[in-house]
């Protein structure tokens, strides 16, 4: 079966990551025809903005797409890319498993979690005004639709992946009304799925219980801004951004991601471990059904990863961005 995906490089070292995955994902011979549209900081210029209407053109006739990085301007500029295409195609869920890899040395052995995290609402809806001079109020959105989808969502994926446990993550404790909402919602899906076991967790709780026993966690669902501090903790807990996948999924489209930015002061330089996009890569052929050249890549990356002898820097070696996915190839 062919496959037609978008694919969008992104900035800074998003080209030279994105051009490494699409190598190995080719080299598995899934029949894929890349449908290459660009987006972020060079196509301003000449379109006034970083998300031409082309790209989301492309996504929705496409139905999947793999990204690069793209850059977000920290307390100015333009409006995260990220969140507007969420936003723009319902992509509610945002999917990062965090897994430890063999060869990637951490602090700790045998975590293997996966973020649910709600995409559409709550702070990241962007619904903020200046208050005179001095104040600025943000206004934190959460629907029972929305909450109820994206804990269905997570106990979907348990069921699925045979995993045995679900942690709705909150601060219903201080914010009753909207972290409560959350919860209630959490706690009414949860009765559907008798099999899977359920608990909730206080956000600042959850992140000190992370550090402190990951193996006890199997899926956590959580709202939009608790879950992005969260996801990059548990990164933390594997080896880092550099080594985390992510998926956005909707109804109609699933847009395929790394969760690091772009990190513009080592584009160009070929240098950077492509592994991130590559693992999401594994999770978009996952998602079109192909599982054995999904298995294929993730046995391949591991090899790699115990060899040793094709790692880029940033995983204590020597090789070139290329190099390492021309190693990962070989071992396909």
């Amino acid at each position: 079966m062919a496959y037609n995906i978008t694919l969008i490089p992104g900035d800074g070292i998003g080209p030279e990551i994105s051009e490494a995955a699409r190598r190995v994902i080719d080299a598995t011979a899934v029949d894929i025809r890349w449908d290459v549209v660009q987006a972020g900081e060079a196509v301003i210029p000449e379109y006034g903005t970083p998300l031409p209407e082309y790209v989301l053109e492309s996504i929705k006739r496409n139905k999947v797409a793999l990204k690069g990085p793209l850059t977000t301007p920290v307390g100015k500029g333009f409006r995260s890319v990220n969140v507007t295409l969420r936003q723009e195609l319902n992509l509610y869920a945002n999917v990062r498993p965090a897994r430890t890899l063999p060869g990637i040395v951490t602090r700790y052995e045998n975590v293997d979690l996966i973020i649910v995290r709600e995409n559409t609402e709550d702070l990241y809806a962007g619904i903020e005004h200046r208050v005179g001079r001095d104040a600025a109020e943000s206004i934190k959105i959460i629907t029972r639709s929305a909450s109820e989808r994206i804990a269905r969502h997570a106990f979907d994926l348990a069921v699925k992946q045979g995993r045995k446990k679900v942690t709705a993550v909150h601060k219903a404790n201080i914010m009753k009304l909207s972290d409560g909402l959350f919860l209630e919602s959490a706690r009414t899906v949860a009765r559907d799925y008798p099999d899977i076991e359920f608990e909730d967790m206080i956000v600042d709780a959850m992140c000190m219980k992370l550090v402190q026993s990951p193996e006890n966690y199997d899926v956590l669902v959580l709202p939009n801004l608790y879950g992005d501090i969260v996801s990059d903790l548990c990164a933390g807990l594997v080896g880092g951004l550099g080594v985390a996948p992510g998926a956005n999924i909707g109804i109609d489209a699933a847009v395929f991601e790394p969760v690091h930015g772009s990190a513009p002061r080592h584009a160009g330089m070929n240098r950077v471990n492509p592994l991130a996009i590559l693992l999401s890569g594994v999770m978009m052929l996952r998602h079109l059904g192909e599982n054995a050249a999904a298995d294929r890549v993730a046995r391949a990356v591991v090899a790699v990863l115990e060899e040793k002898k094709s790692l880029t820097y940033d995983l204590g070696g020597s090789s070139a961005t290329s190099q390492m996915a021309d190693a990962i190839i070989s071992k396909l």
